[in-house]
């Protein structure tokens, strides 16, 4: 069935004219899945509104804040009052106390914590903490996890990069990442091969304790255990990167699902209710390094902006007084969705992985012969992201935007219920019964 994008093809010609291919983000450009992405024009629960008048299922959700639902009534009311008041002061205002002690009621490895305008600075910002308070200089860093676009972590990352095929990036110079060693995901043994060569050089390990940025990749049991024991033995601070995990697995993230306690923590725009807006924050000792009070230097005009306060303090309150019962209920949500769809791909003969917790999960295409299981980026590589591309687009014409690459964590919100299953379902049927039709055929019994 064709899908109209008549003004979405016009609009994206004339962004073309003025923005490198027409997009602020490189996902966006549909590069990796084909076809013509629709401009929205506005969201509404668990549905984006395009240009042309269709209305689609949202998988994406902002790549994760959207946990409530897009627009929010208590988010958008919180934003309209605080921008009555101003949109930015360059000052500081009650409301980052406020959001602080939310985050750190919910997050107890964070002692202390500083506000920043984005994931990408909270992680960056984070590195240089953590060099300063060991004074080493390496990073560890694993296979498909993205931290953001800073120089340092744009080696063997994920999302846009890993979509794009992009093994770093053009300008980072050699010097910037010498210090950088990525290691493959799950693998304890590399992680103590690499510590005993190089004794007392090790800052910190990042990582995504659940990945998002490869498709959803679960740790295996001991693994993040085997970080925790490796870097405090080793005298290295543990960073998780919870930009995605945080507030979206579990109030605490995706450390309280575990049971672990990071040195230091890195959030992202869900506590902002989609704004603009991260936070890194962990143990005092470490935090109080940051300028006024220690040597670490680090600023933002736009850090605690007011209108991103407004809206985390709505939608942090939400979810703290929503309880775990909110969490079960998106979870179940997710398993009929994902697990719905594994189902039909099953019955149709379509070779398909899904990885899920949460609200969050991924469908790998898989060749029939490859395992039946994706646990790191290797696994993640070998998905079959033509045929991806093939169901994305059928998906898309039938109401449902996924994520537009194989690549990427898909996410539901307190929004999607039983007729937005339902819809998903009867959706992926279709979609799955056209990528069948691309298989190759069988090989003919020999007599």
């Amino acid at each position: 069935m064709a899908l109209r994008l008549d003004r979405s093809r016009e609009l994206q010609l004339r962004a073309e004219a003025l923005i490198p291919g027409g997009v602020d983000s490189p996902v966006r450009a549909f590069r990796a899945v084909g076809g013509h992405p629709p401009f929205v024009e506005r969201a509404e629960g668990a549905y984006l509104f395009d240009a042309d008048g269709n209305r689609y299922i949202d998988y994406f959700g902002s790549w994760g804040p959207m946990i409530l639902g897009h627009a929010a009534p208590a988010v958008i009311a919180a934003v309209r009052d605080a921008a009555l008041r101003s949109t930015s002061f360059g000052a500081s205002t009650a409301a980052e106390a406020e959001l602080a002690a939310l985050v750190t009621r919910a997050v107890p490895s964070i002692e202390k914590l500083r506000f920043v305008s984005s994931g990408t600075e909270a992680v960056m910002s984070a590195i240089r903490l953590a060099r300063a308070f060991t004074g080493r200089n390496r990073i560890v860093k694993f296979e498909g996890c993205y931290h953001g676009h800073s120089d340092a972590l744009l080696v063997k990352a994920g999302s846009g990069v890993a979509t794009l095929g992009i093994p770093g990036s053009a300008g980072v110079p050699v010097e910037t990442t010498q210090f950088t060693t990525a290691l493959r995901y799950n693998d304890l043994h590399e992680v103590e091969t690499l510590f005993a060569r190089h004794r007392g050089e090790v800052a910190c390990v990042i990582l995504e304790a659940v990945v998002g940025n490869a498709g959803t990749i679960l740790p295996e049991p001991g693994f993040l255990e085997g970080l925790r024991e490796i870097t405090g033995r080793e005298g290295a601070l543990l960073i998780f990167d919870e930009v995605m995990t945080g507030f979206r697995l579990a109030l605490g993230g995706a450390q309280q699902i575990y049971g672990i306690t990071p040195d230091l923590t890195t959030l992202g725009k869900i506590i902002g209710g989609g704004l603009p807006v991260g936070a890194f924050g962990g143990r005092a000792e470490i935090m109080n390094m940051l300028a006024p009070l220690g040597p670490v230097y680090q600023a933002g005009t736009l850090s605690g902006n007011p209108l991103a306060m407004a809206a985390g303090i709505a939608q942090l309150t939400a979810l703290h007084e929503a309880g775990d019962g909110f969490y079960q209920r998106l979870a179940e949500t997710t398993r009929q969705i994902a697990d719905g769809v594994q189902a039909i791909s099953e019955e149709l003969g379509v070779p398909l992985v899904t990885n899920r917790i949460g609200s969050m999960f991924t469908w790998f295409f898989r060749d029939s012969s490859d395992s039946d299981v994706v646990t790191d980026f290797g696994d993640a590589a070998r998905s079959l992201t033509e045929r991806f591309g093939i169901f994305h687009r059928a998906m898309l014409e039938r109401g449902v935007w996924l994520p537009p690459s194989q690549y990427e964590a898909a996410f539901v919100s307190a929004a999607h219920g039983a007729a937005e299953v339902e819809q998903t379902l009867a959706a992926a049927r279709e979609a799955l019964a056209v990528v069948q039709t691309t298989l190759p055929s069988p090989e003919p019994l020999v007599a």
